[in-house]
């Protein structure tokens, strides 16, 4: 016998008609804030699929740039993204892309600039009943879903990183839910996804940084 959550029959809080095209497109743009570490000041929306056709009349575009301002799916200051992004200077493009139909049907590409001037592209997936997967982070092929609190590793895909970052997390007292690795080429840019059972350490990003090989960390509280 399957097991049927509630929520996947009372679907998730959200504003909006559609889990798919807002709690979900609300979801995709709060994880990609969260990956860069806020403060956004530019995001750049290349969308696919039925969110390339009914992004406007479906919520979709106020979904995504809320979620990047930090709103939940819940949130009701969502209706007025437009509004509150130009109150904050928050620069955006949306650029609906239907000739790629090889994809999910819907799909978003973030480009997200933050007030360091740090540049980071996601592409995300709304799943449906609000929940989501981030698919690629600069053009590496990843899967977070960002259900937990998680630890993004960009790091150079040499031996013992992987050991320093167990040993970090271990001698941090972090339980890990899940670990994984993905690279574009061996000895080349890969990122480790560690997904954690509580919230992580606020310094755990210090310490994960002092190894030659890791460029660079995201921490993303749940």
């Amino acid at each position: 016998m399957s097991f049927i959550s509630v929520f996947d029959v009372l679907g998730p809080n959200m504003i909006g008609p559609s889990s798919s095209h807002t709690a979900g497109a609300a979801r995709i743009g709060f994880l990609a804030q969260k990956m860069i570490g806020g403060n956004v000041v530019r995001a750049d929306f290349t969308l696919y699929g039925s969110f390339a056709k009914t992004y406007h009349g479906h919520g979709t575009d106020r979904a995504l740039l809320g979620g990047i301002m930090g709103f939940s799916t819940d949130d009701m200051r969502i209706r007025n993204s437009f509004e509150i992004a130009q109150e904050t200077g928050l620069a955006y493009t949306f650029t609906p892309n239907e000739t790629e139909t090889e994809i999910h049907p819907n799909t978003v590409d973030i480009s997200i600039t933050n007030k360091n001037g740090q540049i980071m592209t996601i592409r995300g997936e709304s799943l449906g009943g609000g929940k989501v997967r981030i698919v690629r982070i600069n053009d590496v092929k990843v899967d977070f879903t960002g259900e937990y609190s998680a630890v993004i590793v960009v790091q150079q895909d040499k031996p013992g990183v992987v050991a320093h970052i167990t040993k970090v997390l271990s001698d941090r007292g972090v339980n890990i839910a899940f670990m994984r690795l993905f690279r574009e080429a061996k000895g080349h840019t890969a990122y480790t996804i560690v997904e954690s059972d509580g919230k992580l350490p606020e310094d755990v990003a210090e310490y994960l940084k002092d190894n030659v090989n890791v460029r660079d960390v995201m921490v993303v509280q749940i």
